[in-house]
């Protein structure tokens, strides 16, 4: 049987919400995503576990049945989870790390190898999610902290005394080509052509801001492609399909190289802002530790 955890938790969460739109946001997902989800469950159950023809909705006979074993499994292994964290951190605590992909690669290495010349050799696991899943997994307890790009507007807006920050770093989303023969950039943002664009999905975080900024400059352009991935748009760039803005950290190698070129001026740059997020109520020695270090400026300066 291909059963998902997952499955499981979103299936609590409908039981608690009994509304598939509240249920999918709680889990940060879009519900027709959150839908497929739980018909996935049922399939591989065999069972109808929700009456959908009542509002709000409720659960069939099958589904409070399957509740307490759903409840049970997601405990025991979250409990089994936290037994071998334990057993694991007796050996030297291990911090789990949920970071923005293009951080992973761009920032992530140099920031762990910074901390480990000043001093501090962490032990640590990473897991590239978007803001929304690393959100959860912070407030789950399944993380420690949250590397990510600063955003005024998502989730990351959590009570400030509940889950502090630190500020780490700057970069910027800069607009990117391949170059020609000549090194010179293909596309030019600041012409009158007709711009091919490689742009990002409209739930990403750097897509957002991508449209705050074309929302407020005149640009002509047509999308050819998109993801949520800037190491994606990069590659995309790099064959000469477009133009992508993708942070600097990103791109500074194929800069150097001239694979890469900068297509537009100033105005076309979008600051950004790296911060570290963790949990207050988590207690975590290492994580104080981090954070104390952090705080006083003794490391990752």
């Amino acid at each position: 049987m291909n059963l998902e955890t997952k499955w499981l938790e979103d299936f609590i969460a409908l039981a608690q919400t009994r509304s598939f739109s509240q249920a999918a946001e709680k889990r940060f997902v879009t519900q027709p995503a959150f839908s497929r989800r739980i018909r996935s469950l049922e399939s591989v159950l065999g069972l109808t576990l929700v009456d959908r023809t009542c509002t709000p909705i409720d659960l069939t006979e099958s589904g409070r049945l399957f509740l307490v074993t759903a409840r049970n499994m997601v405990e025991q292994l979250a409990e089994t989870v936290r037994h071998l964290h334990h057993l694991e951190g007796q050996q030297g605590e291990v911090l789990q790390i949920a970071a923005a992909h293009s951080l992973t690669l761009a920032f992530f290495p140099q920031w762990i190898a910074a901390l480990r010349r000043d001093g501090l050799p962490l032990t640590t696991r990473l897991v590239a999610a978007n803001v929304g899943e690393a959100v959860h997994l912070l407030r789950e307890g399944a993380c420690d902290l949250i590397l990510a790009y600063y955003d005024p507007d998502a989730a990351l807006q959590m009570d400030p005394q509940v889950f502090p920050s630190l500020h780490l770093g700057t970069t910027a989303m800069l607009p990117v080509c391949a170059t020609d023969a000549d090194g010179a950039p293909l596309f030019d943002l600041d012409s009158e052509q007709s711009i091919p664009l490689l742009a990002y999905s409209s739930s990403a975080f750097l897509g957002r801001t991508l449209k705050l900024l074309l929302r407020q400059r005149v640009l002509r352009s047509t999308t050819v492609y998109e993801t949520a991935m800037a190491d994606s748009l990069k590659s995309m760039a790099l064959q000469g399909l477009g133009v992508a803005w993708v942070p600097r950290l990103s791109v500074n190698a194929e800069l150097a190289r001239g694979e890469l070129a900068i297509c537009g001026g100033e105005h076309w740059h979008i600051p950004l802002e790296i911060r570290l997020y963790r949990c207050a109520l988590v207690r975590k020695a290492a994580v104080r530790l981090l954070w104390r270090k952090l705080e006083s400026g003794e490391v990752g300066q």
